[in-house]
């Protein structure tokens, strides 16, 4: 078997509109070593598979498709878990959407490059841009300079508002380690936390994708409050579990993460009295301070 330094996962369901940018990223990268890119096709109604297969038929050495035949993620299919691990050939894998696209012809080169210097940290991030309705809506960055984010801001910072799926590439061996908290939720987030354990996460200050807010058939489109609310617990269960694998070694970060995701649902719910109770003052100051933050790197971080 011929040897691949980088994997690349495509998640696609119907992102027609989308993923012949998603593509031409991957087909334009620039690099001194072999790279495939395994995109899986969730058995979608739009035409997406048909775009797939020419980018199949142009670059088969390259494009490595799978399509299915029913819809997985509406059974409960773990997919990552049960059809693209078995085929990772990659020293790294990096990742990017079906609606989301790379902007920069060598950064898998950058990243790889960026992860080969720095053996202590399992994944690296990137500036990413916030694309809505076409137009430019801010950046998505973990802070204002590259270098090393601890794993307690990565806890802290929430998932995709914090660094973008697209722009992360971490080390085979992390990404594939089945944790406790992967039996809870599999999300973008989770894998970014436990990739980030051994040595923090490696931040490059560059831009090299953009991120799609809100597009049709994403999640934030297809999920009402009751779902979201959901999800929030799911995260809190997850932290519970990242605690108990971790020793308590991050209690003190993953308590007030869990708290914020509580504030979340107690918003959700209109429990304003809750929300805003007198017991909550110190939490909801450290919330207004996270939230301004946030948006200053959304606006500043170009600077």
């Amino acid at each position: 078997m011929d040897w691949i330094k980088v994997s690349v996962i495509c998640l696609a369901y119907n992102h027609a509109k989308y993923i012949r940018d998603t593509l031409d990223g991957f087909v334009t990268q620039e690099t001194d070593f072999p790279f495939e890119v395994i995109v899986h096709d969730d058995a979608s109604t739009d035409g997406t598979g048909e775009i797939i297969r020419e980018y199949q038929a142009k670059y088969p050495d390259l494009i490595k498709p799978i399509f299915q035949k029913e819809n997985q993620y509406s059974k409960g299919v773990l997919i990552n878990k049960e059809f693209i691990f078995p085929l990772l050939r990659g020293d790294y894998i990096a990742f990017c959407e079906g609606d989301d696209y790379w902007t920069d012809s060598r950064k898998l080169q950058r990243q790889a490059d960026a992860l080969d210097a720095h053996p202590e940290s399992d994944i690296c991030s990137h500036r990413t841009l916030r694309i809505k309705d076409g137009k430019f809506n801010g950046w998505i960055a973990p802070k204002f300079r590259g270098g090393i984010v601890p794993v307690e801001d990565v806890i802290i910072g929430g998932g995709g508002w914090f660094c973008a799926t697209s722009s992360l590439m971490c080390r085979r061996e992390a990404y594939l380690e089945w944790t406790p908290m992967r039996d809870v939720v599999v999300i973008d987030y989770v894998m970014a936390i436990q990739c980030s354990l051994r040595g923090g996460m490696l931040y490059l200050h560059d831009s090299m994708s953009a991120y799609r807010i809100a597009t049709e058939g994403s999640w934030t489109k297809r999920h009402d409050r009751k779902a979201r609310i959901k999800n929030h617990l799911r995260m809190i269960q997850m932290l519970d579990a990242l605690d108990g694998f971790t020793g308590g070694r991050y209690r003190s970060v993953i308590s007030k993460r869990k708290e914020i995701f509580h504030s979340d649902c107690l918003r959700l719910t209109r429990n304003y009295a809750e929300l805003y109770a007198p017991s909550r003052l110190g939490l909801n100051i450290f919330r207004v301070r996270n939230s301004l933050k946030r948006v200053a790197l959304r606006w500043l971080s170009f600077l």
